[in-house]
Parts: C-alpha cells; sequence; structure tokens
C-alpha cells in the first residue's frame, strides 16, 4: 500500500539502467534450470558456495539511494579508498524512501566517475563491505505483508500506483513473491512502462541480472502480474506490492 505518492520535481530524470544500476549482481546459490516435462525448475546446489548472495534488496535499496542523493563528477580526480568508504556511508545512511531526491547542494557528490555502475565496477568490494549484509533481506520491514491475502482488486491499485511513481521519475522498488509455496522471494526497482490495451509491460533492474534489463508484465484482463522465465524462475504468475515506501513497508 502507498499512502503518499511523489509529485513530479523539475529537476527530476528518469532511472536509467546503463548507469543507475549496480555493475555486480545479487549471486545465486542454486543452480536452476526448467524441466520440459514437470514446467517446473530443477536446481543444484553451487559449490563451493557464492559470497555474496541472498542480497537482492540490499542492491535495489542501494542503487535507489544513490539515484536520490549522489551525484558523480566523472571530471574530479579520482579519490583513495578512505574518501570513497566515506562517501558511501553518508549515501546509504539517508533513506530510500524519501519521495523527492536530494537537491544539488546537498547531494553527494562522487569524484572520478560518471555514473553507478562505472563506480560499482571499479569499486565492488568496498560497496558489498558498505551496503549491508543478507540480513537485511530477511529483516526487510515490508515483508511481514507477503503473508495477508492479493485481491486482483489490490494489485490493480498497485499497477495504478506504480505508474503515478515513474511519472514523477521516482523508480518503486517491489517484492515479487508466491506464497504460501515459495517459489520467487525477490526484490526488482522498476523504473519504466510500456503500456497497450491489454498489457503493461514494466522495465525493471533485477540485481540478480544486472547486464541487462528485465521485464515484469501485467496483465489487464486477469489483473495478474507475470514474471518471466530465469535462471531462477519457471514463469508464471506472482503477486507484486512495492516496499521502502511509507512506515510499514
Amino acid at each position: 500500500m502507498i499512502t503518499t505518492l511523489p509529485s513530479p520535481q523539475s529537476s527530476s530524470r528518469p532511472f536509467n539502467f546503463t548507469r543507475d544500476a549496480l555493475s555486480y549482481a545479487n549471486e545465486l546459490d542454486w543452480i536452476y534450470r526448467p524441466n520440459p516435462e514437470t514446467g517446473k525448475m530443477d536446481f543444484i546446489h553451487v559449490d563451493p558456495e557464492p559470497e555474496y548472495i541472498h542480497r537482492c534488496f540490499v542492491l535495489v535499496k542501494t542503487a535507489k539511494q544513490f539515484f536520490l542523493h549522489a551525484q558523480f563528477d566523472a571530471q574530479a580526480p579520482i579519490a583513495d579508498e578512505k574518501t570513497y568508504r566515506a562517501l558511501v556511508r553518508k549515501v546509504v545512511s539517508r533513506s530510500p524512501r524519501d519521495l523527492e531526491p536530494s537537491s544539488d547542494p546537498d547531494r553527494v557528490v562522487i569524484p572520478g566517475y560518471a555514473d553507478l555502475r562505472s563506480f560499482s565496477a571499479a569499486w565492488a568490494s568496498l560497496l558489498k563491505d558498505e551496503t549491508g549484509g543478507s540480513w537485511h533481506s530477511y529483516v526487510q520491514l515490508g515483508n511481514w505483508r507477503m503473508i495477508l491475502p492479493f485481491p486482483r482488486s489490490g494489485q490493480q491499485k498497485t499497477v495504478e500506483q506504480l505508474l503515478t511513481a515513474l511519472k514523477a521519475d521516482w523508480p518503486p522498488i517491489v517484492h515479487v513473491v508466491t506464497f504460501p509455496v515459495i517459489t520467487i522471494n525477490h526484490a526488482l526497482l522498476i523504473y519504466a512502462a510500456h503500456e497497450n490495451d491489454k498489457t503493461i509491460l514494466f522495465d525493471v533492474y533485477d540485481p540478480n541480472h544486472p547486464e541487462a534489463p528485465g521485464e515484469l508484465t501485467y496483465d489487464r484482463a486477469s489483473r495478474t502480474f507475470i514474471f518471466p522465465a530465469t535462471n531462477y524462475f519457471a514463469d508464471g504468475p506472482v503477486n507484486v506490492y512495492e516496499v521502502y515506501h511509507g512506515l510499514y513497508f
């Protein structure tokens, strides 16, 4: 549920996937493969287990915080690790729930890089250290919502709110889930929408796949979100609600 919506700002801009997404991925500790006979996913455990796992919420939240509160200056000299560590801490100490981006004078200036993607490619280890552990995904404030029913009228309301947020250049973060049988429990950042009379196709930053934009579809007739097949989900209907927004989510 969204109780307050952002309003368009004269200085706002849309989220740009090639600039504003992180360069590194939330790694998978299981390898998933679709089974053509069952339509479900077969999986095996990755050995050795990757180090950077269960951080989908951390990554989309970090991208949102940099989008709202940081500014990059590629013309300035590259700084040292101590400087960047302090700057990253300043950015992630600010709220991803803010309905307006920081004004230019209040933004945290990151010298030596043009955008978050290039900065995170150069300083991935530092960002991973400073932006939070996997526990942030487990204790995310809005996780309680997944246990309640998702009526179709509620999903329709969610779509309307997501579209309003995107028109204000405010990229919403959503929790994508199936419950009580959890076949997906994931966070995405939505940054664009393409509408026709049958569907709404949302462009998403999927932290599991930072190399290319992802998709999330809304079917108008059934009032249902559909997530496509990936290496961690077999394809099918999902429930969606916004997180990092308001007092309870």
